[in-house]
């Protein structure tokens, strides 16, 4: 059983601020650590009143509250999430944390104050406060570096992304500008080599006539070699033409003319061209006047006519119908062909059906004519199946 003795053992030795009052406030007894804790000597605090204890400022709402527990005591910790301070015998403040307690002995009220110091607490706990708050900043500020860094990256792969298209379509034309000179340089060794030959066979036979009797062989001879000049000279005309229409120096100069005249004078032009088994058939219903650049037509037709003398060894048809608005030209031939596949590439530079390699020509002039109806505002359509023929429709829209 415990004694007196213990219970003062327990009191002197206790590791925490333990104060007595009565209903008046007046400190009974203090122990040890309540003496130390509050700077005073020992029985030094013993019949003052508890509000020596208190911050001056807080004197007034102490009395309050302290009347209210006298009323409804009840055992609790004081001040539950206030930041209650003490003031010490010297003056200073610091913070404290109060649990108090009641008990009657004779018919008097008599009150226990527990005092814990919890400056260390405290200090501790503002650590962690600021602590928190740091950590706050820095997850906030590396949420917004994510986000930067994030952004950056989304442009970096952006521009990645833009620049491999742009090396994907430069590489693509490298690719189709590789394709154009191998295509060129196939035409043009094949093209250029058939006249020269002639050419150089012919000049080398003309040494050979010197008599008067030769005077015939010697005209084939001459002849040969102004066909063969005139076909390289029409070769350049067309690598001329590609060369000013790619640059944007082909100027229109429209004029107006009766359309049968311009006809008639093509079809003379394109007579030598004809072969014995072939002629050039014109269905025309009835002469009008148009207006156009009659020069660039010309050059339309002439390719598209001589293309399609050139594959087919029957007649070529020539028909001409007049609207209000436009004029619809169609030239078709009985020739050999071209497939659907070829059909895709035919309007490039240098590009020659598949079915066509034996047959000389340049692969210019279904481009020319294309980039010659644009130029004019006209539109092209093609038509064509493999052993069946070709017809090109040609739509000469009238200007407003």
């Amino acid at each position: 059983m415990l004694t007196n003795f213990h219970f003062k053992a327990i009191f002197n030795e206790a590791a925490i601020g333990i104060l007595l009052t009565d209903s008046t406030s007046t400190i009974l007894l203090s122990n040890p650590f309540a003496d130390n804790l509050l700077g005073y000597d020992a029985t030094e605090l013993l019949g003052q009143n508890v509000s020596v204890l208190i911050p001056n400022h807080l004197k007034e709402r102490h009395s309050g509250h302290l009347a209210n527990y006298s009323k409804d005591p009840l055992d609790r910790p004081m001040g539950v999430g206030l930041d209650l301070k003490a003031k010490r015998k010297d003056g200073s403040l610091f913070p404290v944390e109060i649990s108090l307690s009641h008990f009657h002995d004779q018919e008097k009220m008599y009150f226990i104050a527990f005092i814990s110091d919890v400056t260390l607490k405290r200090k501790v706990e503002t650590e962690l406060i600021l602590r928190n708050k740091e950590i706050n900043q820095l997850n906030e500020n590396l949420e917004e570096e994510v986000y930067l860094r994030t952004q950056a990256l989304q442009n970096t792969l952006e521009k990645l992304e833009a620049n491999n298209v742009i090396l994907e379509n430069s590489l693509q034309k490298e690719k189709e500008l590789g394709d154009l000179k191998t295509r060129f340089v196939s035409m043009a060794s094949h093209e250029f080599r058939t006249p020269l030959t002639s050419i150089l066979s012919s000049a080398s036979l003309i040494e050979k006539y010197e008599k008067t009797d030769d005077q015939a062989k010697r005209s084939q001879h001459i002849n040969r070699i102004k066909s063969s000049v005139a076909h390289l000279t029409e070769i350049l005309e067309e690598f001329l033409s590609v060369g000013k229409l790619e640059s944007g120096t082909v100027e229109i100069h429209p004029s107006r003319q009766g359309f049968k005249e311009f006809l008639d004078d093509l079809l003379i032009d394109l007579r030598p061209l004809e072969s014995a088994t072939q002629r050039i058939l014109l269905e025309f219903e009835s002469d009008f006047i148009w207006e156009t650049d009659f020069s660039i037509l010309r050059k339309i037709l002439i390719n598209a006519l001589s293309n399609a003398l050139k594959f087919s060894q029957k007649d070529v048809f020539l028909k001409v119908k007049k609207e209000d608005s436009y004029v619809q030209v169609k030239v078709k031939d009985q020739g050999i062909g071209i497939s659907l596949e070829d059909q895709k590439h035919l309007f490039e530079r240098f590009f020659r059906g598949s079915n066509a390699t034996v047959i000389p020509g340049t692969g210019l002039g279904l481009h020319l004519i294309d980039r010659y109806i644009k130029l004019l505002g006209g539109q092209l359509n093609l038509e064509s199946e493999i052993d069946k023929g070709t017809e090109l429709t040609i739509l000469l829209i009238k200007k407003e």
